[in-house]
């Protein structure tokens, strides 16, 4: 019995791997028709496409550029004129029409202030706020003779969304860019600003005294673009008041 039993073992082993070849020829041709039918489908569907995102699908249409998807779905179809209908007129149809690009914006931090009529001619430093000065409403620049741009607010230039201040110290007892402000500072004066894209003209349209607490709730601080204001102490009270110069951009011509 135990040699007849291990003759036995070699038919059933055999039958078993015949059971599996069927079985994977069944799986394989269950693969085949599963791989027909999805492309059948997709050929139905048109090649539309799901992703998955933390296991919710999103559908998705044809992939344009961000750009190009946006000017096919404003774009409108352009009249064309009865004078183009010849052949001549239209090969000249098909010449590809394109909307004019919007000005590039080339507002920039302002470097230089050169102002003749007042004697100013300052370097200009970038100065933003500390959370102090924002709470007390009042800003403290260095204790130079330069001009600081508080970066916050606006920038000179085509583009500018904001009024660009540029503050300085008045000094005392000793000759300063600013002090002049106070003096020599008038109405219809022209300067220069010097800033990273290029040189701007400006004209004085008002220089005016404030009380150093009139000056934190007055006009000036009104959003304005392309307005730009210098401030300083004003050199016959320097601990009271301010001097302020508002001007507008001049015109190219």
């Amino acid at each position: 019995m135990a040699s007849h039993g291990r003759r036995l073992r070699p038919a059933v082993a055999g039958k078993r791997r015949l059971f599996l070849g069927y079985m994977d020829l069944v799986v394989l041709a269950l693969c085949g028709f599963g791989l027909l039918a999805a492309w059948l489908v997709y050929g139905v569907v048109g090649g539309s496409h799901t992703l998955s995102a933390s296991g919710v699908e999103v559908p998705i249409a044809r992939y344009l550029p961000p750009d190009a998807a946006a000017q096919e779905a404003t774009a409108t179809p352009v009249p064309v004129p009865s004078a183009l209908a010849s052949p001549a007129g239209k090969a000249a149809s098909a010449v590809k029409r394109t909307a004019p690009k919007p000005p590039v914006s080339t507002a920039s931090r302002p470097e230089r202030i050169i102002y003749p009529a007042a004697a100013v001619d300052v370097v200009v430093h970038p100065l933003k706020p500390g959370n102090g000065d924002v709470t007390s409403r009042s800003i403290v620049p260095p204790e130079t003779m330069d001009g600081y741009w508080l970066t916050p607010y606006g920038k000179p230039g085509v583009g500018s969304t904001n009024t660009t201040y540029v503050i300085g110290h008045s000094w005392e007892g000793q000759d300063a860019p600013f002090n002049h402000l106070s003096s020599a500072a008038a109405p219809g004066d022209l300067f220069t600003v010097v800033t990273s894209a290029g040189n701007l003209r400006y004209r004085v349209d008002s220089v005016t005294t404030y009380t150093k607490s009139s000056l934190k709730d007055s006009s000036i601080w009104s959003v304005v673009p392309n307005r730009l204001v210098l401030i300083s102490c004003y050199t016959g009270d320097l601990w009271g008041k301010n001097v302020a110069v508002v001007a507008s951009p001049v015109r190219a011509k």
